[in-house]
């Protein structure tokens, strides 16, 4: 647990890099592009906890097709702020035989959670894995096969994110746009 002072001091002094009507602008054209791409496919959404949930609640609100969602529950942070192994807390429930996956996260990172997820989804025998991310972090580090999404809201410099899901030790998800902590 981390002292409030200090989660609000890390708020007050972070730079607002994408601000809340760009932030849905942006989940407006990845929806758009996903009802072009997936209406006829009877799609299995699929949110990465926790940070996937704001972002995944945004698309699913403007998605008018039939679908199914469930989650994964999968971390390498764990209330840090360097990745580590990856945890698995969660699996979906769903039965993702020949269905069509769209894998939602927060960010696109390094892309070591986004391979594992596919990895899992393909060995379920899913007919077809995607995935949609609020923010692609622009940096040489990705994961062979993970370098992109298939759907990407935003773009962001290499710096420690927090907002719209993304978190600082567990906080600060709920910042209404994206923010990059100072000194990080």
């Amino acid at each position: 647990m981390v002292e409030n002072k200090k989660v609000e001091k890390i708020w007050a002094t972070a730079d607002c890099l994408i601000e809340e009507e760009q932030v849905e602008r942006a989940i407006a054209k990845v929806a758009k592009a996903i009802e072009e791409n997936m209406s006829t496919k009877n799609p299995v959404i699929l949110c990465v906890m926790t940070g996937g949930l704001i972002f995944t609640a945004k698309l699913l609100m403007q998605l008018r097709f039939p679908l199914e969602v469930d989650y994964v529950h999968v971390s390498r942070y764990e209330g840090g702020v360097v990745g580590g192994t990856l945890k698995w807390m969660a699996e979906s429930s769903i039965d993702l035989r020949d269905r069509h996956v769209i894998i939602v996260d927060d960010i696109l990172d390094e892309g070591e959670t986004l391979r594992e997820i596919t990895r899992v989804c393909q060995k379920q025998n899913a007919r077809e894995v995607r995935s949609a991310v609020l923010v692609n972090k622009l940096h040489d580090r990705k994961v062979q096969g993970c370098e992109r999404a298939d759907y990407t809201a935003l773009e962001v410099e290499d710096r420690y994110l927090f907002g719209y899901g993304m978190d600082y030790k567990g906080y600060l998800r709920n910042a209404p746009g994206i923010y990059a902590v100072k000194g990080l």
